[in-house]
């Protein structure tokens, strides 16, 4: 599955499917929180849990340490470099306003060159 589908999936099904086959797995131990990130029997994982994940991740593949939230900051920014609407990047992320979604991104140094390049061709006429 690629990733587009499967945020689109995620988005769509909600915890309570994604949870259905490790609830059945838990069977009477289940304990429905109705939660995103849980343990193998639906109860909150522990706060240091999905860190140690995430470090280990970043370690493996050979990029400096940065926070989780971090990384959510990259994937809108990157998603507005790729001309994705500001809109479409607001639902991937899960926000309600637009407002929130435009602080989550960030104008990086090719976006400007081009926003120079534009504004003298508009000013100039410089090709």
């Amino acid at each position: 599955m690629d990733l587009a589908a499967g945020l689109v999936e995620c988005r769509e099904r909600g915890p309570a499917v994604r949870q259905a086959q490790p609830a059945y797995k838990a069977g009477d131990r289940w304990e429905h929180h109705d939660l995103v990130f849980a343990t193998k029997h639906g109860t909150p994982i522990e706060r240091t849990e999905d860190w140690k994940h995430w470090k280990a991740i970043l370690k493996q593949a050979g990029v400096r340490n940065v926070r989780v939230h971090d990384a959510r900051h990259t994937a809108a920014t990157l998603l507005i470099e790729q001309g994705v609407n500001i809109r479409v990047v607001q639902q991937v992320l899960g926000h309600t306003r637009v407002t929130t979604t435009e602080r989550y991104t960030h104008v990086s140094t090719p976006l400007m060159r081009d926003a120079g390049k534009r504004l003298a061709s508009a000013l100039w006429g410089n090709p």
